[in-house]
């Protein structure tokens, strides 16, 4: 006889990440809230309605992952209605355009002379946006307060870096 091996539902809590965003990021979370609040939840809802209507539930694919789905949405309703109430939105510019703060496009060069450009951004912005790193990473802690021609060392999960500030620019608010 095999034993399987308890299966727990503890997941550690997430590390806090700042409630910094920018004003496009918090646009972006109020659009994707509306749309899961407004549109998708309840065309799931009328989905489960019409497959609880259908009898036995224990085998009801629509019903099941219905009740699924609906339940993601929930939680990431909570998740993002928590977000945006709890977020500090950075609308403004810096009085020192010339330092690194927060929303700042960061152009840098490694010890290699390979340049790479970064913004610096809240955590919930990073997603599939390319040079998006958020405002608690390794790097960005690193730049914050620095201006051109500055060299920080960063560490990181691939070892100590050199990175020299050519460049800083903030977009037009």
């Amino acid at each position: 006889m095999r034993v399987q091996p308890k299966v727990s539902r503890y997941r550690p809590p997430r590390a806090k990440s700042s409630p910094y965003i920018t004003g496009e990021g918090a646009r972006a979370l109020r659009a994707e809230l509306q749309q899961l609040w407004k549109i998708e939840r309840p065309q799931v809802t009328q989905v489960v309605h019409e497959a609880a209507k259908n009898g036995d539930r224990s085998e009801n694919g629509d019903y099941i992952y219905g009740k699924r789905r609906l339940r993601e949405i929930d939680s990431r309703v909570r998740y993002l209605t928590q977000r945006i109430d709890n977020a500090v939105i950075i609308d403004d510019p810096p009085r020192d355009p010339n330092k690194v703060f927060f929303a700042a496009w960061v152009q840098v060069e490694d010890a290699a002379g390979d340049a790479h450009e970064y913004r610096l951004v809240g955590a919930d912005e990073i997603g599939d946006k390319q040079n998006f790193i958020s405002i608690d990473s390794p790097i960005a802690k690193a730049l914050l307060g620095k201006s051109i021609d500055d060299s920080v060392d960063v560490n990181t999960p691939s070892g100590t870096r050199e990175l020299t500030i050519i460049d800083i620019r903030y977009q037009p608010y």
